[in-house]
């Protein structure tokens, strides 16, 4: 496949519009269109619905553009370790991480790594552990923070670290939003905001666990994929949300966040996870120095 035609689909695809593809990318939206076409003939399926009113990825590509992007990220490494050529200081680690991760641990990490490595380049892949997990295996990243996969792999390492501590986001004026804990009991009619088990089943099955040991029935009115839209269905009034304390951290105006009373075993598990019989020293001294710090990043999980 051709990296300008998968640059040219992959921004056409996050932008849904071709007119301002084409101006991100500089061309003309003729050209683009061009482009978009060479690479649905060289692969044989439609790739994108085009109508007068609206622009749309087919299921075709959706898959693609799940892998493109990890694709033009490799390109682009690969471009430029080789025009470093000898110059050794140039180290770089590709770090995937879930986004509650990545908003609570990453940027310790990241601090702790410039101190231990100060020559080492951190290109950060934020995604879900579905997503995560094959980058892993293709080569695409080094190292992936994730919740551990429900089925066991051969083809990787994984290393438990720690365990997040579930809150409850409330919309700013409810009755419950100054309180300092919730239990599950204060939860049972309330409408609740769950993620959808296909993308996050580990923050799935917390919700429905919780309420299944206090024997009570989840009054469930929304299922949402990405934890910035919960919150932002929260804020809006929708509903309620168990979510990771990390969340908190994500700007979330007209939403307050309250600890719940939960027992050790329904939380919410982070490890890391790398791939099995791959040599890279720097990627083993980055998963030592988590290890050496471990008890100081569990402490604000």
């Amino acid at each position: 496949m051709d990296l300008q035609q998968l640059q040219c689909f992959v921004t056409t695809a996050e932008e849904l519009h071709f007119g301002r593809a084409a101006q991100k990318l500089g061309m003309m939206p003729s050209a683009l269109g061009r482009h978009i076409k060479l690479l649905e003939e060289e692969l044989g399926t439609r790739l994108i619905d085009r109508t007068t009113r609206s622009v749309a990825l087919t299921q075709d590509g959706a898959l693609l553009l799940e892998h493109a992007r990890s694709l033009l990220a490799d390109a682009a490494s690969l471009k430029s370790r080789l025009r470093a050529g000898d110059k050794k200081q140039a180290v770089t680690l590709r770090l995937g991480s879930i986004d509650s991760a990545a908003i609570g641990l990453v940027p310790r990490l990241l601090q702790d790594f410039r101190v231990q490595q100060p020559d080492l380049e951190v290109r950060l892949f934020e995604n879900k552990t579905i997503r995560l997990l094959p980058m892993l295996i293709s080569g695409g990243i080094d190292l992936a923070l994730v919740r551990p996969p429900e089925a066991h792999d051969s083809r990787l390492e994984f290393l438990f670290l720690f365990y997040e501590t579930p809150v409850v986001a409330f919309p700013e004026n409810h009755a419950f939003a100054r309180r300092s804990r919730i239990s599950i009991q204060d939860l049972a009619d309330q409408p609740l905001i769950v993620a959808e088990r296909r993308s996050r089943p580990h923050s799935h099955d917390l919700t429905i666990r919780l309420f299944a040991e206090a024997k009570l029935e989840p009054q469930i009115v929304q299922y949402a994929e990405e934890k910035q839209t919960i919150v932002t269905l929260v804020a809006e009034n929708l509903g309620v949300a168990i979510v990771p304390r990390w969340t908190s951290r994500i700007a979330s105006r007209g939403v307050c966040f309250v600890p719940l009373e939960a027992s050790g075993e329904y939380r919410l598990p982070l490890g890391i996870a790398w791939a099995r019989d791959t040599r890279d020293p720097v990627r083993d001294q980055i998963v030592k120095m988590i290890q050496d710090g471990l008890a100081s990043y569990a402490l604000d999980a």
